[in-house]
């Protein structure tokens, strides 16, 4: 991994809103974030100029070409999705396959990226669930990963991957999922600084801003004490997702070192930097690892701007954020 950020701006055109899910919680791997309390690039470039679907309006405008995770085809390839529905607080199989529009068929030659060939994310509309899964892929393209979620309503699938393939770009692709059950959509959690998962107390530090680079950084405390001995989680001492809340315009940012490079220690601070692809409200999502296992923080930020008035209550400690 590369030190510095890795930044991909991702919109996802969500209308519909659903359920609760957890607001910081803790998870083994993949990770996962819990309930009412986040992709992976380095400046990826886009592939061109491509048409904006109706209904973006302004922030669509905003740049010249639109981010990846909107569309379930780019770059020349498709997401198939073959798991479109699943039942709420039921286990169940994500299947799907990276197609390859030239010839129809299933990609089954993939680059690794901190240490895997695809990344998987898995986000509710309301931005209260989050699941970054890792998900095992079969010698015919077919991928596969178990997951739960908590709350029936409307998800978004985000596939993020590079093609082994020369000259290959990093591309992400985005799909929708849907969660049968009694929908009960959850307002954004409201704003604050300090969050408890599992435990752990997560601090955050600094402002996301639309346009420009700014750092965040998240210190974990564990009964009241700096948690210095943080584990590699894919190479790295922490992961950060950040998704707009509206349409889910998705940002995977990558910490500033990593172990190993003789300048970044294992805590208990780890730092990003990002750089918000508007204003708006925005829920960031940190991976870390500690005594083997993975758990997820979760923060409301509002990028140029101020928080709402009246804030919608924190349904708790924690939320459900899942690996």
């Amino acid at each position: 991994m590369q030190t510095g950020l890795r930044i991909t701006a991702f919109a996802a055109g969500l209308a519909a809103t659903f359920g609760t899910a957890y607001a910081v919680g803790g998870a083994v791997d993949p990770a996962v974030a819990p309930k009412a309390e986040v992709s992976h690039q380095e400046g990826r470039e886009g592939h061109g100029e491509k048409e904006r679907p109706a209904g973006e309006g302004e922030r669509a405008a905003e740049s010249d070409e639109l981010p990846g995770g909107l569309q379930v085809s780019d770059g020349g390839f498709t997401l198939d999705l073959g798991t479109e529905r699943v039942e709420a607080g039921e286990p169940a199989e994500l299947r799907f396959a990276v197609v390859d529009e030239g010839t129809s068929r299933n990609v089954t030659a993939f680059s690794r990226e901190h240490g895997k060939e695809l990344h998987l994310i898995v986000a509710s509309n309301d931005l209260t669930t989050y699941r970054h899964l890792h998900p095992v892929r079969a010698a015919d393209g077919t991928w596969s990963a178990p997951v739960e979620l908590p709350e029936a309503g409307g998800y978004r699938v985000f596939a993020d991957f590079t093609p082994d393939v020369k000259n290959a770009e990093g591309v992400t692709l985005g799909a929708d999922l849907a969660v049968s059950g009694d929908a009960r959509p959850e307002p954004l959690p409201r704003e604050q600084r300090t969050v408890t998962v599992d435990g752990y107390e997560v601090t955050l530090d600094g402002a996301l801003r639309p346009g420009s680079g700014s750092e965040l950084k998240l210190a974990v405390e564990k009964d009241g004490r700096p948690v210095t001995d943080l584990q590699p989680y894919l190479g790295a001492y922490g992961h950060l997702v950040a998704l707009r809340a509206g349409d889910l315009a998705y940002l995977h940012v990558h910490p500033n070192g990593e172990p190993g490079d003789g300048r970044t220690k294992p805590g208990p601070e780890v730092s990003f930097t990002a750089t918000a692809p508007s204003k708006g409200a925005y829920r960031l999502f940190l991976d870390f690892r500690h005594e083997g296992k993975v758990r997820t923080a979760a923060f409301t930020v509002h990028a140029g701007g101020a928080a709402p008035e009246k804030p919608a209550p924190e349904g708790g400690e924690s939320a459900d954020h899942g690996h």
